[in-house]
């Protein structure tokens, strides 16, 4: 709730928090600072991050978090399983991947904290949603517009929302 002018805890203050919050969490599905092998303190560290290509080892960090099976991941990703494989044992993701593996993460991320359980968090992505037209959330994550899609439902779900 949001407090007068003269409230001990401004709103912007909370907002700051939450998002900071949320970009920690995102890293951590990634695989952390030392899986990235930089430090984080704001979005635009995360933006050059990406706009760089992340290490190979965050695919692996993200399958092992996930549970996702390779294929799992590179139809989320909307690549070749074969193209994610290849990656896995090169230098640097393509700066398209990253910014794809980013949107899983974020996606994830959400999931746990919306479901309040890692494992219920993977099943709900996995499973067919009717306010998702019948899509599983993992199959609609491959563009922005149907991660958005996700997001909602998601933020439904968090704030009591049935979806």
């Amino acid at each position: 709730m949001r407090e007068g002018r003269r409230g001990s805890v401004p709103f912007v203050g909370t907002l700051k928090d939450t998002m900071v919050s949320h970009l920690r969490a995102v890293i951590g599905e990634l695989g952390g600072e030392p899986v990235l092998g930089r430090a984080f303190k704001t979005e635009s560290d995360l933006q050059a991050a990406i706009r760089e290509g992340f290490p190979q080892p965050v695919v692996h960090e993200l399958m092992q978090g996930t549970g996702l099976t390779l294929k799992e991941l590179a139809a989320s990703l909307d690549l070749s399983p074969r193209s994610l494989q290849r990656r896995r044992q090169q230098g640097r993701l393509a700066r398209h991947e990253s910014d794809r593996l980013y949107r899983l993460a974020r996606i994830v991320a959400l999931a746990k904290r919306s479901l309040g359980d890692d494992n219920k968090a993977i099943r709900w992505l996995r499973s067919p949603n009717r306010a998702l037209g019948g899509s599983t959330p993992l199959q609609l994550i491959d563009t922005e517009p149907g991660a958005r899609s996700v997001e909602n439902v998601l933020g439904r779900i968090a704030y009591g929302g049935v979806s």
